[in-house]
């Protein structure tokens, strides 16, 4: 006899599922095939992290790139929760620990200045993926909260490990890890913004 392996109750309106995130509404029948389709999912977004972390442009006097892997994390963990989002980052920071060329411009290893921005993005990977599975990822307003507290997250591990690994004091590891990407983490807020609510309004239609 089949079992489901996923029962999650519906909200009153729009057809979408309460206390889920966007991952959750991917069909698997059984057990197992959930087990399947989990990995795949944490596959998946270290995949996408690495990849990200490839649109990577130089910062003038700053160790830290302009990367596209931190909005891969915070989306990697709005779309997946908080237990798949931290599965996610964790395998693609070990993998990368371990040699794997997909640390920001195809880099490696543990003797980088920006590894606490790593660390970083599998703890907001986490909070991320708790605040969307109570909804923080359904409303425009509701997105740019979550999306800044993931995006403080970050930079509350990054910054003090920039200043430590490379002998700055904090402010100027404030002025070189955090400042010159403040416009950039606007934009990208924007972009969830509108992504991330429009995904659930295509999938209540859809439900």
């Amino acid at each position: 006899m089949s079992t489901a392996a996923l029962s999650l109750p519906h909200a009153a309106h729009g057809g979408t599922p309460t206390g889920a995130v966007l991952a959750d509404l991917l069909p698997a029948a059984t057990a197992s095939r959930a087990r399947v389709r989990d990995a795949a999912l944490v596959l998946g977004g270290a995949a996408l992290t690495g990849i990200a972390a490839q649109i990577a442009v130089p910062v003038p006097g700053s160790p830290v790139p302009v990367t596209g892997q931190t909005f891969a994390a915070l989306l990697v963990g709005a779309s997946l929760g908080a237990s798949r989002g931290a599965l996610s980052l964790a395998l693609y920071a070990l993998a990368g620990l371990a040699g794997l060329p997909w640390f920001a411009g195809g880099t490696s290893g543990a003797g980088g200045a920006t590894l606490g921005y790593i660390v970083g993005m599998l703890l907001a990977a986490t909070v991320v993926g708790a605040l969307a599975r109570r909804g923080g990822d359904r409303g425009v307003l509701r997105t740019a909260a979550t999306m800044a507290a993931g995006t403080a997250v970050i930079y509350a591990v990054g910054v003090p490990y920039l200043a430590l690994s490379t002998g700055m004091s904090l402010g100027q590891a404030v002025a070189a890890g955090l400042v010159p990407f403040l416009i950039g983490d606007a934009l990208k807020a924007a972009l969830a913004m509108g992504a991330l609510p429009t995904a659930w309004k295509l999938a209540g239609r859809r439900g």
